[in-house]
């Protein structure tokens, strides 16, 4: 089992949601942001000083909270996995690809072998050196038909029986047919190279940080792996604690019980700058869709997910529930993909279109239940109330039913047939992989259309970028006239931190800074 021991005197996030002040009503004017914290730490002129610890409230988690590195589900798992793990490639803070345990890879002529080249050198938390075994264990791992993880899909084109180690740090990728982004694949988070011996009770990665302790649904710990092969992190230790309740988050870091939060809801920007905090703004592609069953009635026909598209005011969404800060979308992902089509007709609300669409489908003054949860993101109760009331306007009835995260990610999760989910910036083959496919580990709708599949097998072979992204963008229309996602907008990531604490710079990927907390310092 894992360690699930806190260090001595630790608040757990149990305690902090004891705690249950009202915000910022039951704080001093003078704003508790601005107090001493007891790391330990200081900083000279703004710049990092090592030492101390930095405690993060991430949004959600339950029981089902997990240390795997390849089947990350909720933000603090993600947290987790960004900080013990690490994959070949990633994308920086402005979602452009570069190499990280990897030096190179290379393709055949024919596109069907690959040469990766690993970066030397680079040490494992157990102090063994990363080498070719451990890059072909990671990825039977992820792919054993016995327990495939959420990673299999991005890796199926791999022939993972055929890998092969051609020297210590040279490793030949077979795949099972030709495929151009490669690279893009191997940089998803949920890829971490684990060395050939890895046990999920003892997780060993080459990330910055080592673990030290860890209770599913509350808290786990991390210490400073000094001998990272970039430059260590400041901190010493590193907890993230699980926060299912935004109120209780924002106190925790109000009382300065917490250095730093994700997902702030933008309402709130305002009282935490005016009790010395800091907020960070990121532009992503991050987004809250609201998901329809494609195989399930009512919306296993094509007019009912037509009608619901056009119910929601997306300029009213953004505005209302992400506070301005985000940008409307048009019922489609990956929006910093060089092949995202902006020629497509930006879709606004047409609610008499939209009942012309449901009476000719047989569903006038239609009922439905849509499933939320704390655990999503902020804003997304607040998407789904307003969209039920949006939803009047056409005549029909929206029941929204909220519930906490291990309800919407237990036993039902993906198969609800009307909710939400949230999802970080992809590029569009990537995404379409993770959630778009019959494959899929994530397909919240079930989409399966053949037309859709021959599109995307035929980009995915296709090393001509000009090409490609002309079938990518055939792909994204067939997505748009009868796709199962309401993709109403792409959200600015809104997280703070207190007034000693320094590092975080805004990033497109994960939230605060892609959890990248190896930049981050606390000061006293």
């Amino acid at each position: 089992m894992p360690d699930t021991h806190s260090p001595p005197h630790a608040m757990t996030r149990r305690d902090l949601l004891r705690g249950g002040a009202l915000l910022a009503a039951s704080l001093p004017a003078a704003g508790l942001l601005t107090a001493c914290a007891t790391n330990g730490v200081t900083t000279t002129n703004g710049r990092p000083v090592r030492g101390g610890a930095l405690r993060v409230g991430v949004s959600g988690g339950s029981a089902k909270d997990s240390l795997d590195p390849h089947s990350p589900l909720s933000y603090p798992d993600q947290a987790r996995v960004v900080n013990l793990y690490e994959p070949l490639f990633r994308h920086d803070a402005d979602y452009r690809l570069e190499p990280l345990l990897a030096e190179s890879i290379e393709p055949s002529k024919d596109g069907r072998t690959w040469l990766l080249k690993l970066r030397p050198g680079v040490e494992f938390h157990n102090g063994k050196t990363l080498d070719a075994d451990d890059v072909i264990a990671t990825m039977r791992r992820i792919v054993d038909p016995k327990a495939p993880t959420a990673g299999a899909t991005s890796l199926s084109v791999i022939d993972a029986g055929a890998l092969r180690r051609v020297d210590a740090t040279t490793v030949r990728i077979p795949l099972k047919y030709p495929y151009a982004l490669l690279e893009d694949l191997l940089a998803q988070y949920s890829l971490g190279i684990v060395p050939a011996d890895f046990d999920v009770k003892r997780p060993v990665g080459t990330g910055p940080f080592v673990y030290g302790s860890f209770a599913p649904g509350d808290r786990s710990t991390f210490r400073r792996f000094g001998n990272y092969w970039r430059r260590p992190a400041y901190l010493d230790e590193l907890h993230i604690l699980d926060f299912p309740d935004d109120t209780a988050k924002i106190n925790a870091l109000l009382s300065t019980q917490i250095d730093a939060i994700d997902n702030l809801p933008p309402a709130y920007i305002k009282m935490i700058e005016k009790q010395g905090g800091q907020v960070l703004i990121s532009q992503t592609g991050s987004w809250n869709p609201i998901t329809m069953r494609v195989d399930t009635p009512p919306f296993d026909d094509v007019r009912v997910r037509q009608a619901f598209r056009l119910i929601v005011d997306r300029p009213q969404m953004v505005s209302q529930v992400l506070g301005g800060q985000g940008r409307i979308g048009n019922d489609l992902y990956a929006p910093f993909d060089v092949a995202y089509d902006k020629q497509l007709p930006q879709r606004v609300q047409d609610l008499g279109r939209a009942k012309s669409l449901l009476k000719a489908a047989g569903h006038e003054h239609l009922t439905v239940e849509l499933v939320t949860s704390t655990g999503i993101g902020s804003g997304s109760i607040e998407a789904a109330q307003l969209f039920a009331q949006q939803a009047k306007g056409a005549g029909v009835k929206v029941k929204v039913r909220i519930t906490d995260s291990a309800t919407f990610y237990g036993d039902r999760y993906l198969s609800w047939p009307f909710a939400q989910d949230y999802w970080f910036t992809r590029n569009y083959l990537p995404q379409v992989d993770a959630g778009s496919l019959k494959t899929s580990p994530y397909n919240e709708t079930h989409w399966n259309d053949a037309e859709f599949n021959t599109l995307m097998d035929r980009a995915r072979r296709e090393f001509d970028a000009s090409r490609r992204n002309e079938l990518l963008k055939d792909a994204q229309r067939i997505e748009y006239e009868r796709g199962g996602h309401i993709i109403w907008g792409f959200k600015n990531q809104v997280d703070a931190y207190g007034a000693n604490v320094t590092g975080f710079t805004p990033n497109r990927n994960l939230p605060l800074s892609d959890y990248e907390f190896r930049n981050v310092s606390v000061g006293g």
